[in-house]
């Protein structure tokens, strides 16, 4: 990599240029290590059933062109007038190449930043979109009006099916497990996102 090319990889991630030669080297030593994006959970949370839920999980499904699934809420909240058990949320699980299309999407819609801080420490990654017409290719509808929404991406590397296979299941050792600089680098070289410190 050249030093113009090494320089504004550095300005554009909030790590060490050598850092980040450093975790490359590694993934191409061993492509076992090199992590993967394995699924994007999108999320409305409306707090209340009836017409707007229903409105909500027609804005999922034409946006990912998936059926949604409706979540329902785990106890009563007098405050917000929600009952246990009542309807509140619709939630989507991407996978594969709908996974990767509709996060190319969803950064976009945020201007292709993200911050250091809605990384966790196994290097998944969450980020809130105020309103879903920010998203290109999608127009405002009056019936249905605006909603906003939480994307979470979900990184790991090959091998941890272990974790949740039926039988011979076993822990992912802490080693092996994605770290929050991988998970920059890996969404960086994807996607090209801008990773600001703070």
């Amino acid at each position: 990599m050249s030093q113009l090319a090494a320089a504004q990889e550095s300005s554009s991630l909030p790590l060490p240029p050598e850092r980040v030669e450093e975790i490359k080297r590694r993934w191409e030593q061993n492509p076992m290590l090199k992590p993967r994006l394995v699924k994007v959970t999108v999320n409305i949370g409306v707090g209340e059933s009836g017409e707007r839920l229903q409105k909500a999980v027609r804005v999922l499904e034409m946006l990912t062109g998936q059926k949604p699934s409706v979540r329902r809420a785990k106890r009563t909240i007098r405050d917000f007038g929600i009952r246990k058990g009542e309807p509140i949320a619709a939630v989507v699980t991407l996978r594969r190449g709908r996974a990767v299309e509709f996060l190319r999407k969803a950064l976009q819609a945020v201007g292709n930043k993200l911050r250091a801080s809605q990384f966790d420490e196994f290097g998944n990654v969450a980020f809130g979109i105020k309103e879903h017409i920010l998203i290109p290719g999608v127009r405002y509808d009056p019936e249905i009006g605006v909603f906003g929404m939480d994307v979470v991406v979900t990184v790991e590397r090959p091998g941890y099916r272990v974790a949740r296979r039926r039988r011979a299941r076993s822990r992912i050792p802490r080693r092996h497990r994605v770290t929050k600089e991988e998970s920059m680098v890996l969404l960086h070289e994807m996607f090209g996102v801008v990773i600001e410190p703070r």
